[in-house]
């Protein structure tokens, strides 16, 4: 009776139904975890011939239908959580973030308008106020949760863009680009997310409107090339919308000199955003929040808590430090975010978001700030910075391993170099691609293949806190084997 009624409801049959299924689905997963496998090992091939769409006359029910997500999604997921994937900034999830998930989609508020989520609302403001201290910037709750970096990073150029504009008198918002965009630029290291380039090209002014900055021996923006290239776009007569600077690059985890180039932005007026989505974790830090030194000096913050803040996926911030500047991106609907609300002190959170409908993402960070409390957080946080380290001395020590860069936050880039290897520098790479290939295509482990200053490298992205150095060492192992049986 209870597969008859599909809507979430008070009603008897709806509440067995969800009941029923959601039993079911967290049994499945619970049998999921104990797999001894990181992955099936099934080829992009395999599964686009064995997934199809059962989409019938009179519906499967909710059973069959969860069963089948079982065999075609569940079993064949990476498990994100086993000690040998660890190729990307993907992390295992809090017990309790889990647990938001289900209060959060059950009750499927939207968080563009007060009425629509009234203690979310006001939840997520207090939230954002806690963070904004963490970072250092002023009373207040000017910022909102996103989706992730690349949507925060967005928020950031785009408002700075505008209030460059501003300064001058024109209203991008009402008016739209005017002059000259040939000459107008954003910096950003060599090292930088590829979301600046990608969001600049969405704000309307190209690839072509990255300047790239170069980077010293670990990653970080060199300031001495920011100062010169500083000095020459102005002798060129170009106009610099920001600078984006970045705590905790996606492969070396370098976190630029943030209080070196806050000073430059303040000296010649730019605006100065900072992508701290894997970096920002550091607030929690007991050991590293010193390496955020400066934060507080900066116009604008990205912030992910799907890394190594553990939580599922998605959840994001962006910090905002004048909030007069949410002014730029203000609309108002009679729908939403009336007038005659806003003059009531009604908080309607459309006017601080690119988003309209969005998720209670926010609830995840709050209910795991809770459960775990100050010292615990900041201990699995600590954990992966210090396993870096760790891994790093023991490769240091095998006659078939290099490490590429020292670790500055969890990841450790390093490569598989036999003492016997005689090809030239582009085999020793098409060597560790295959690698991390032939790991993968086998599912055994997963881990990441990039370049760094011109060698290709392995890459490994500590951020499982329930992962050892003896896991990491019986992963390397296999590196070292699946390299000896390669050809060459």
């Amino acid at each position: 009776m209870s597969e008859q009624h599909p809507i979430l409801a008070a009603a008897p049959h709806s509440t067995a139904a969800y009941r029923d299924a959601i039993a079911q689905s967290s049994e499945a997963v619970v049998q999921w975890l104990q797999q001894p496998e990181m992955y099936q090992g099934k080829s992009v091939a395999a599964l686009r011939d064995r997934i199809e769409l059962a989409f019938t006359a009179g519906g499967l029910g909710n059973a069959a239908a969860i069963e089948r997500a079982v065999e075609f999604f569940l079993k064949d997921s990476l498990s994100v959580h086993h000690p040998q994937c660890v190729a990307h900034l993907h992390c295992p999830s809090l017990v309790i973030s889990q647990a938001a998930e289900v209060l959060i989609n059950a009750t499927n508020q939207s968080m563009d308008s007060w009425d629509q989520s009234p203690s979310a609302t006001l939840m997520e403001m207090k939230l954002i106020a806690w963070l904004r201290e963490r970072a250092g910037f002023a009373a207040g709750d000017a910022g909102v949760f996103t989706s992730g970096g690349t949507q925060s990073n967005l928020m950031g150029l785009m408002l700075a863009r505008d209030a460059f504009f501003a300064r001058q008198g024109h209203s991008v918002q009402q008016d739209g680009l005017t002059g000259d965009l040939r000459k107008l630029t954003v910096f950003c290291s060599e090292q930088a997310h590829f979301s600046v380039q990608k969001n600049m090209a969405l704000l309307g002014l190209g690839y072509r409107s990255v300047t790239q900055v170069k980077c010293d021996a670990v990653g970080r923006m060199d300031v001495a090339d920011l100062t010169a290239k500083l000095a020459q776009a102005r002798d060129n007569g170009d106009r610099v919308l920001a600078i984006v600077a970045t705590a905790g690059t996606t492969d070396a985890g370098a976190i630029d000199p943030l209080r070196e180039i806050a000073s430059l932005a303040q000296q010649h007026q730019i605006w100065l955003h900072v992508d701290a989505a894997w970096g920002g974790a550091l607030l929690l830090s007991a050991q590293y929040r010193h390496l955020l030194d400066g934060l507080d000096q900066v116009d604008s913050i990205t912030l992910d808590f799907h890394k190594q803040f553990f939580q599922t996926i998605s959840c994001g911030a962006f910090l905002l430090k004048d909030a007069r500047h949410y002014e730029l991106m203000r609309y108002q609907a009679a729908y939403l975010n009336s007038e005659f609300d806003e003059a009531q002190g009604v908080p309607n959170l459309v006017s601080k978001s690119l988003q309209t409908t969005r998720r209670f993402d926010a609830l995840k960070l709050w209910m795991g700030l809770e459960a775990l409390g100050e010292e615990r957080y900041a201990a699995i946080i600590d954990h992966g910075v210090n396993l870096a380290q760790q891994v790093a001395a023991w490769i240091a020590h095998q006659p078939a391993l290099e490490l590429v860069m020292t670790p500055q936050l969890a990841s450790v880039l390093f490569r598989y170099r036999p003492t016997d290897f005689t090809g030239d520098h582009a085999a020793l790479g098409l060597l560790n691609q295959h690698i991390g290939d032939a790991l993968l295509d086998a599912g055994r482990a997963n881990v990441g293949v990039t370049e760094q200053r011109g060698v290709t490298c392995l890459k490994m992205t500590l951020l499982n806190p329930t992962v050892t150095l003896e896991d990491i060492q019986r992963l390397l192992a296999l590196v070292i084997s699946t390299g000896e049986g390669l050809p060459r």
